[in-house]
């Protein structure tokens, strides 16, 4: 393994990492004026309450085949060339769905969004393993901790007065620039050296799906528990709570400040007490906080829950990829490619499946089944130290 060291680090390699620090903030940034809108998009397009969920779950199993398709793409090109161009488009999807006033214009462009964010996720990570491979020390919760930041600015800005299409342009304007700036830093062959040379003889292989697994349903159930935030937090506060609209964002925000502060500190923990029990207890937390949301008893007590829920789920997803880069080092974009696909899967469960129950019973009943699921992580949570996997065997179980 090529490492950095910890005393010196090269100065591209640094620029490299702040790069993509500004676009994990940027994305997080997009992510949360998206969906912390979701009534006023429900509104400005007339989709009802029953429709509602096929929206959203269409978005998750395009962004599925987009992540899936990074694979493919990335042994022909690199992720650092999918993310110079997927971000920008991610942006501009954004603008779409805050300019349309009709049904098939929502479908179009969360479909589009859908497909752009699958492609920045996955190349994202991968930026962001192979960097932490060459530091030689845990740096993955930085990068979910500047999305978190970015998550915050997003719920904030959402929680003003502005319309949907202003603000949505607006911060297109913005936020384009930003990111095609950052990319002229991003990491290559220079500074990630023969980590790129690794990673293409590799990709002429394949890599077993058995290793993965317990590391792709932790992925899953994480998810599912940031999809209820993300997707029903502020439906929680319109119908079951009737807040204000101002208050619509606000759990979203407590959560990513929260998480934020999760993520700041996280490579700490992960250091000091290793990843087996840092996710153990984040999944434990983070249990514990829907448990709070399901008994709410007004708003505010509600967005502290949702903030419990911030700090349990912070850790877990920064290090199931990092898991999955330790399990196949020489390989690792194609392994974080195929766990970044259980992210829309967990998605595609979570939010049907807890908008469901919302409409059928209450959310109350509802926030109970992401409590349940995210306990299975810790059926999973040895696989978050398992050794690497050697290729030359893996050749031989491949599916």
């Amino acid at each position: 393994m090529s490492s950095a060291g910890t005393t010196e680090v090269p100065t591209g390699l640094r620029r490299a990492r702040i790069a993509l620090l500004v676009s994990y903030l940027a994305q997080g940034a997009v992510f949360a004026l998206l969906v912390t809108r979701i009534p006023s998009i429900q509104t400005q397009y007339g989709i009802s309450d029953n429709l509602l969920p096929v929206f959203l779950a269409a978005v998750p199993i395009l962004a599925g085949v987009g992540s899936i398709s990074m694979e493919w793409v990335v042994k022909r090109t690199s992720p650092r060339a999918v993310l110079r161009i997927v971000q920008p488009l991610v942006c501009l999807t954004l603008l779409g769905v805050g300019a349309g006033d009709n049904m098939a214009e929502a479908a179009v462009a969360l479909g589009a969004f859908g497909l752009m964010v699958g492609g920045l996720d996955a190349s994202q990570a991968m930026s962001a393993v192979a960097l932490q491979h060459r530091y030689g020390r845990s740096i993955m919760q930085g990068f979910y901790a500047s999305y978190s930041l970015g998550g915050i600015i997003g719920a904030l800005l959402a929680a003003t007065g502005f319309t949907q299409l202003s603000l949505f342009g607006t911060t297109t304007a913005l936020a384009i620039p930003v990111v095609v700036v950052a990319s002229v830093w991003y990491a290559g062959p220079h500074e990630l050296g023969h980590a790129v040379e690794e990673a293409a003889a590799a990709a002429a292989r394949s890599i077993p799906w058995k290793p993965l697994l317990p590391l792709c349903l932790a992925m899953c159930v994480a998810y599912i528990a940031d999809a209820t935030v993300s997707n029903w937090s502020a439906k929680y506060m319109q119908d079951l709570l009737h807040t204000s609209k101002h208050m619509y964002a606000i759990p979203y925000a407590a959560y990513m400040v929260v998480m934020l502060l999760g993520r700041t500190f996280g490579d700490g923990r992960v250091q000091r007490w290793g990843s087996v029990r840092t996710v153990s207890l984040g999944a434990i937390v983070c249990a514990v906080g829907f448990g709070l949301v399901s008994v709410a008893p007004e708003q505010w007590t509600a967005v502290v829950a949702f903030a419990v829920v911030g700090l349990g789920v912070s850790v877990v997803v920064p290090q199931v990829f990092a898991a999955g880069g330790r399990l196949f080092p020489g390989a690792s974009d194609a392994a974080v490619a195929r766990i970044n696909i259980f992210n829309y899967v967990g998605f595609l469960v979570g939010s049907p499946l807890v908008g469901g129950i919302a409409v059928g019973l209450n959310y109350r009943w509802a926030m109970l089944v992401p409590m349940v699921l995210v306990l299975l992580i810790l059926l999973v949570a040895k696989s978050f130290g398992a050794p690497a996997v050697q290729l030359a065997e893996a050749d031989t179980v491949a599916v």
